[in-house]
């Protein structure tokens, strides 16, 4: 026989599922930001390495 009330841990699971997924959004969209970055600084550097300074020189 199944247990009577509410049953357990069924009311927040939406909830937790929306934050988890907003979390993982947010680290994977800061984890892109980054890699630009990088991405970026390296070629101002290699850039300048081989004599070609770059335009955006005020970032």
């Amino acid at each position: 026989m199944p247990k009577k009330g509410v049953e357990k841990n069924t009311r927040n699971k939406a909830k937790h599922t929306k934050l988890l997924k907003k979390k993982k959004e947010k680290l994977r969209l800061e984890k892109e930001v980054h890699k630009a970055k990088i991405k970026a600084i390296q070629d101002r550097a290699k850039d300048q390495k081989e004599g070609n300074p770059s335009i955006e020189k005020d970032k």
